[in-house]
C-alpha cells in the first residue's frame, strides 16, 4: 500500500535527544547578529570588533552557566567534533591505553577506535545493571598506562546520569585526564565543569533548542592539546578557522533561556515523561524500563516491549505520526543490539525489542497521552501478529 507525503509526516516529535527544534528566540538572535554581527572577528576594524565583542560576550555567559573559565571555552562545529579534538588532542604521538564504558556514543568510542590505530589499546570500563560506572572497579583499572578516561556524563539512549566525583577524584591523583561527553547533559541538567574534576566536557548546541554546526569543548587551563585541525590561530590556537559568531551567539541564547527556567522547565518535562511511563505501563505489560532504578534525564524512556521487534515498532509508529528512535541517531542502520544495553546485562531479545523516546519542553500533556494510546494500540496490533504467526 502506498502512503502519500502527508501521511507519512509525524505529528508527535519524540526524538529530542537526536536533535531538539531551535528556539524562536533563539532563531531571533542568530538573524539579529548575521546582521550586526556578520564580520570576521579576527578583523582590527570596528565592524570585526563589533563581532568580536558578541563572540567574546557569548563566551562569558555559557562559561558562567557552565562553571567554567572563559578561557577554557574552545567553540567546535558540534559535539562531535569536540570528542575528536579531546581524543586525539590528548593522546597525539602517546602509547597506552584509553578507558571508556562500552556504551559510549558512536563519536566517542569511533575516535578511541582510531586513536588505537595508532598503537594505543582501549579497555572498557565496567557499568552496572543500571548502567552506572562501577567506581571500585573503574579506578582499579586506571595504571601508568592509561593515558585517557572518557566517560558519557548522561546517556543518549537511556538518559542514565554518571555521578563522576570519585572516578574523576582517581584519575585526577593518577595525572589520567577524564573527558566527559555531555552532549545530551548540557542544557538539560546542571552541569559544573569545576565540581566535574574533568579534564575536558564536550557539549553541543541542537540538543537544547539551539542551532546545528555549533558546539565546544571546555578544556581545563593548563591542559595541553595538540590541535585536530591546522590553519590558524583562532580559539587560542587550538580550533583555527573563523568563528561562526551568529551560531555561537545562538547557542549562548538556548542555553540561557534553559538556565532561567531550568527547574520548572526540568519538572514540567519529566512529570510529562512519568505520565507516559506510567501508561505503558498500564496498558502495554510487559514492559521494562533500562535505568528506572537511578537518575536519569528528566526527558529520556529507553523502554522495550518483550514479543515485539523494535525496528518493526519504530516503522509502525512513524507511519502513524509518531517519531522516535531505535537509540542514538549517530548508530541508526545498525541491525547490532546496543552495546549500553548490553553492558547492563540486559538480554539481547530484550534489547532488540527497545525504542527510546525523548521529550522536550515543546510537548504538551495532550501529545503525551496521544502517543500513550498510538503506542499501545500498535504493541497490542504487533504482539497478535507476532502470536498469530508463530
Amino acid at each position: 500500500m502506498s502512503v502519500g507525503p502527508a501521511a507519512m509526516q509525524p505529528s508527535i516529535y519524540l526524538d529530542n535527544n537526536a536533535t531538539t527544534q531551535i528556539a524562536p528566540e533563539v532563531l531571533d538572535a542568530i538573524c539579529q547578529c548575521w546582521q550586526a554581527g556578520f564580520a570576521n572577528p579576527g578583523s582590527q576594524h570596528a565592524f570585526g570588533r563589533a563581532a568580536r565583542t558578541r563572540l567574546e560576550d557569548a563566551r562569558e555567559s555559557i562559561a558562567a552557566i557552565l562553571d567554567a573559565d572563559p578561557a577554557e571555552v574552545v567553540f567546535t562545529s558540534g559535539g562531535t567534533e569536540a570528542v575528536n579534538l579531546a581524543v586525539f588532542g590528548l593522546t597525539a604521538g602517546r602509547q597506552g591505553s584509553i578507558l571508556l564504558t562500552r556504551g559510549e556514543h558512536p563519536a566517542v568510542r569511533e575516535a578511541c577506535q582510531f586513536a588505537a590505530a595508532s598503537g594505543l589499546q582501549l579497555r572498557d570500563l565496567p557499568v552496572d545493571s543500571q548502567g552506572r560506572l562501577v567506581d571500585a572497579a573503574a579506578s582499579h583499572l586506571l595504571d601508568h598506562s592509561t593515558r585517557l578516561a572518557c566517560l558519557i556524563l548522561a546517556h543518549n539512549e537511556t538518559g542514565v546520569l554518571q555521578q563522576p566525583a570519585a572516578f574523576a577524584a582517581a584519575c585526577r591523583s593518577r595525572q589520567v585526564p577524564l573527558l566527559l561527553d555531555a552532549v545530551q547533559a548540557v542544557g538539560k541538567v546542571p552541569v559544573s565543569f569545576r565540581n566535574t574534576d574533568a579534564a575536558a566536557l564536550a557539549f553541543a548546541a541542537h540538543k537544547f533548542h539551539g542551532p546545528r554546526g555549533v558546539g565546544g569543548l571546555l578544556l581545563k587551563r593548563g591542559l595541553k592539546l595538540a590541535p585536530l585541525l591546522h590553519g590558524g590561530h583562532q580559539e587560542g590556537g587550538k580550533r583555527p578557522g573563523t568563528e561562526p559568531v551568529p551560531l555561537i551567539v545562538g547557542m549562548a541564547k538556548a542555553l540561557q533561556l534553559w538556565h532561567a527556567e531550568q527547574t520548572a522547565r526540568s519538572l514540567r518535562i519529566a512529570e510529562l515523561r512519568n505520565q507516559l511511563e506510567q501508561l505503558l505501563l498500564q496498558n502495554c505489560n510487559p514492559v521494562h524500563i533500562h535505568g528506572s532504578e537511578t537518575q536519569r534525564l528528566p526527558n529520556t524512556i529507553s523502554i522495550a516491549f518483550p514479543g515485539v521487534s523494535g525496528e518493526a515498532l519504530l516503522v509502525s509508529l512513524h507511519m502513524a505520526g509518531i517519531a522516535c528512535s531505535l537509540g542514538s541517531t549517530c548508530a541508526s542502520g545498525s541491525a547490532e543490539p546496543a552495546p549500553a544495553l548490553l553492558a547492563m546485562g540486559i538480554p539481547e531479545a530484550i534489547c532488540r525489542s527497545t525504542i527510546r523516546l525523548s521529550l522536550s519542553q515543546n510537548n504538551t500533556a495532550a501529545e503525551i497521552h496521544q502517543a500513550a494510546q498510538v503506542i499501545t494500540s500498535t504493541v497490542q496490533r504487533l504482539r497478535r501478529s507476532a502470536g498469530s504467526s508463530a
